[in-house]
């Protein structure tokens, strides 16, 4: 890196932000296998319509001057998630070096008899059914006039949701259930990560990954069907529905026979490979892109000045999200990665122009954050101090819960 790169300042952002600015600010950065270059790495797994088996996202990419074949390691949903829940943490943790301005941030919060949701971890922001089902003050939550003002926003008056919920403004948000004026509003920051494939060659498929399981107990577990049963019926409430109808069905397929324990986790699983495995890349790229054409669609209700200071608040917070995520390189289980070098972070100045800069740490991310959010005080009737909006959780749904990704059939 050099060292004499320029920081983005809080000028840069309320430029891009205006009419006419900078289209986005590009952070490209090299990763590779902790591991070594003889590693694998496990990327995201998909499940196709109608197949039953997951699989990975391969595709084509132009990558280096010529196109490449890749697979998603990292998806953009996935990457947002990560972002939003190292700010999630940031914003409760008093000793996050900018718990003070994430603290600041207005939030919806469901609570379900004190498991607190916010709307940086439900999937559909301001807009979640969890929020939705819920209540304020005995009365339902879509009747609040203060929600019901955040949910009639549009692009062009997007204060009220701005007052409520940044986050839907910044990381995107579709009221998707509501049968008329529905808000859509795409993600100002999109991100991935995706490796290239070390062989070029073949055709694209995963290497196998061992599995196994050691019960120092018994190496082999098999049970009665009434036995079978009545351990099942004592888990019942912590097995997940499936699992536990499995449970039955196999043990009343074997009549008067054994049936093995396994799906109580009881036995070794000898050592066997799975269908999928890792993937060997030769390079690994992940990309984030603030759009300020995204930003620079919202209106806000103020004049110029004050609607070009709030959605530099907005970019800010983008680059809050984005620097924290970069923090913490956790994927998944198998897919340890680092850095290779420095992000190349880049501001598009319009006309093919581009200005280099410095990487975005936390710290100045944070600080960014701060002075756009004083300007957007002085000059577009920002008032940001913590506020919570408080939503008591429908119990019904906490107790119909599932860990059961898949609907049963």
């Amino acid at each position: 890196m050099n060292a004499q790169m320029a920081q983005l300042t809080l000028d840069d952002l309320l430029k891009a932000c205006s009419p006419g600015g900078s289209s986005a600010l590009t952070e490209i950065t090299q990763l590779a296998p902790a591991g070594g270059p003889q590693s694998t790495v496990a990327p995201a797994r998909y499940v196709s319509k109608g197949a039953k088996n997951p699989t990975y996202n391969f595709g084509i990419r132009f990558v280096d001057g010529a196109p490449k074949i890749t697979v998603v390691i990292d998806s953009g949903q996935s990457q947002s998630n990560r972002g939003e829940e190292a700010v999630e943490r940031s914003r409760r943790d008093e000793y996050s070096p900018i718990h003070d301005i994430l603290s600041r941030i207005p939030t919806i919060e469901v609570d379900y008899e004190g498991q607190k949701y916010s709307d940086w971890v439900l999937p559909h922001r301001a807009f979640d059914a969890h929020i939705r089902a819920g209540s304020v003050g005995g009365e339902s939550v879509t009747k609040n006039p203060i929600y019901r003002a955040a949910r009639d926003s549009s692009h062009a008056h997007a204060r009220a949701l701005m007052d409520l919920s940044p986050v839907s403004l910044t990381n995107g948000s579709w009221d998707a259930t509501r049968k008329s004026h529905q808000g859509r509003y795409r993600t100002a920051l999109e991100s991935e990560i995706v490796g290239v494939l070390a062989d070029q060659e073949s055709k694209p498929e995963p290497n196998l990954a061992g599995g196994a399981r050691v019960d120092p107990v018994a190496a082999r577990v098999q049970l009665d069907r009434e036995t079978m049963t009545a351990l099942a019926d004592n888990q019942r409430d912590e097995l997940s529905r499936k699992n536990y109808k499995s449970i039955l069905a196999e043990a009343k397929a074997a009549g008067k026979g054994l049936t093995s324990a396994s799906k109580l986790g009881l036995g070794a699983i000898p050592p066997s490979l799975e269908a999928l495995g890792g993937v060997a890349c030769s390079q690994i790229i992940r990309s984030h892109v603030l759009s300020f054409a995204t930003l620079r669609q919202l209106r806000f209700g103020l004049s110029a000045e004050g609607d070009i200071a709030r959605r530099a608040v907005l970019a800010a917070l983008g680059l809050v999200g984005m620097a924290l995520a970069n923090e913490e390189l956790y994927i998944r289980a198998n897919c340890s990665l680092v850095e290779v070098d420095y992000p190349e972070t880049v501001l598009d100045e319009r006309y093919g122009q581009k200005r280099s800069l410095a990487p975005i740490t936390v710290e100045q991310a944070g600080q960014l954050l701060r002075e756009a959010v004083d300007h957007a005080v002085k000059v577009a009737e920002l008032d940001w101090h913590g506020q919570v909006f408080e939503v008591q959780g429908d119990m019904s749904i906490l107790q119909a819960a599932s860990a059961d990704v898949e609907e049963e059939k």
